[in-house]
């Protein structure tokens, strides 16, 4: 059931030829490039040269379901691909498949304008700008989006809206390419609970936006930043409404399920890394006259780890098939279950990596104390592990419910 089509073979193929070739050697390039300049937030030249080659070898918006904009892969064909991706941070933006872009550019191509296709759409597309989300508040448990705060009050006058409310953990926000942000927000504060939301496209200079700072990750300052972000008195014309008002949620639906897959298969990609790293180490290392490789409780690990891998992508290429035969609804247990499953698969065998590497592991030496960090924030991004075992239980509740 779950063979890959042939053109799907060949893109993996191509994918891991391009890993090997081009991303792999150009990781220590990045890291002196990202030293020397002294800037968190710098956009090293290594990743503009991965880009172009990357289009040269037509491994470029991989991500995108439509043909227009993309090669049009389901999200069974892609998961192998973003699971490829996932073993180097490099990766996604050297082939233009990063989030929060590639929700972004789904949301533009489902429920944007053709203004909005012209003007952000393309270019985003084409790698030349990048865009962020902005959802999750500061002052409010943004697990229950039904919570959000941020005021999009209309103004007839003038004819549009005027936000004002205060974000954080937006995503990409600190990428020095950032042009625009689409942000979750109230326009009917006294509609029924999931029709008071929706989404508007805000240019990131647009006036009234301010960022505030860019929030630390147990320590890493991302790249692409995690910007905490004022919205006083903006004003955003009627047109950059996405869908209609109150279709907040709906957007979000169609937003996630695909991310949730992305998400996943990238950290089954950097498990496939720990363990590969794990056992490099490992048969390398000689503790007390023996190489660690021959300890028991070393391969018990790296047992384990082959075991958790294997359980963990074919539960998450059953949700990609099933998204792709019968819908997002009816795969929404597998969904919910992968995004708990993964990250803490992918955290026990990182940190068991991080021991067999002794003091090196939690040095930047290697990758394996930066990735530990960014997935241990996946259990809170996208929905906290509480809220996806919430909704996995009321559907088995709801079995047995007269």
């Amino acid at each position: 059931m779950f063979a890959a089509s042939d053109r799907a073979q060949r893109y993996q193929d191509d994918l891991l030829a391009f890993m090997d070739e081009q991303v792999y050697p150009a990781e220590e390039v990045y890291e002196e490039q990202m030293r020397a300049s002294g800037d968190p937030h710098h956009q090293p030249a290594v990743i503009e040269e991965l880009k172009t080659e990357a289009k040269k070898r037509g491994l470029w918006n991989l991500f995108h379901p439509h043909a227009e904009w993309g090669p049009g892969l389901t999200n069974f064909e892609y998961a192998p691909l973003a699971e490829i991706m996932g073993r180097s941070h490099l990766a996604p933006e050297a082939t233009n498949c990063a989030a929060p872009d590639t929700g972004n550019m789904e949301v533009l191509t489902l429920f944007g304008s053709d203004a909005h296709k012209e003007k952000w759409l393309k270019p985003l597309l084409d790698g030349e700008i990048r865009s962020g989300f902005a959802m999750t508040e500061p002052a409010v448990a943004s697990s229950d989006a039904t919570n959000i705060e941020m005021l999009m009050v209309r103004d007839d006058a003038r004819g549009g809206y005027v936000l004002n409310g205060r974000k954080w953990f937006t995503s990409n926000a600190m990428h020095q390419n950032c042009r625009v942000l689409i942000v979750m927000g109230k326009t009917d504060p006294d509609a029924a609970p999931h029709r008071q939301q929706s989404m508007m496209v805000v240019p990131l200079d647009a006036p009234g936006v301010t960022i505030v700072r860019s929030l630390p990750v147990f320590g890493y300052q991302d790249r692409e930043g995690h910007a905490e972000i004022t919205f006083e008195d903006v004003f955003v014309p009627a047109e950059d409404l996405l869908k209609g008002e109150g279709e907040g949620f709906a957007i979000s639906q169609a937003r996630l399920g695909p991310g949730r897959i992305h998400h996943c298969m990238r950290t089954i990609g950097m498990a496939e890394r720990a363990l590969e790293l794990m056992c490099r180490r490992a048969t390398d290392r000689v503790t007390f006259g023996r190489p660690l490789a021959d300890r028991a409780n070393i391969q018990d690990w790296i047992a384990e780890a082959r075991i958790d891998i294997e359980q963990t992508r074919l539960l998450t290429l059953k949700a990609a098939w099933m998204m792709d035969t019968v819908g997002n609804k009816a795969a929404r247990t597998e969904i919910a279950a992968i995004k708990v499953a993964a990250p803490e698969m992918a955290l026990r065998i990182i940190d068991r990596a991080i021991q067999v590497h002794g003091g090196a592991g939690v040095t930047d030496d290697f990758p394996l104390a930066w990735a530990w960090a960014h997935l241990r924030t996946l259990r809170l991004a996208d929905g906290p592990d509480e809220v996806h075992k919430r909704t996995i239980a009321k559907i088995e509740l709801a079995k047995y419910r007269r």
